[in-house]
């Protein structure tokens, strides 16, 4: 299981608005291939790009955009966290 929990703050819903961004922070040996496989299957959607960046001491996160035809919004109120 690469995915932890979803990061929400402030840069995290700019991201999600204007870019269709979503960020989470993820297992420290996750992959972009294990992170872009993940949130396909378990969100039914189409990733067009993983980010990942490694902060000393802290956690590795993921930014995932989304394909156009997909909504990063809709999969955060989805979870119940919007």
């Amino acid at each position: 299981m690469a995915l932890l929990y979803p990061i929400l703050t402030e840069r995290s819903f700019d991201l999600m608005e204007r870019y269709n961004k979503l960020v989470f922070v993820v297992d420290k040996k996750a992959t972009k291939s294990d992170v872009k496989k993940e949130v396909e299957e378990k969100y039914n959607v189409k990733v067009k790009k993983v980010n990942i960046t490694n902060e000393f001491g802290k956690a590795k996160k993921a930014f995932i955009t989304l394909a156009p035809d997909f909504d990063a919004g809709k999969i955060i109120s989805d979870m119940g966290l919007m």
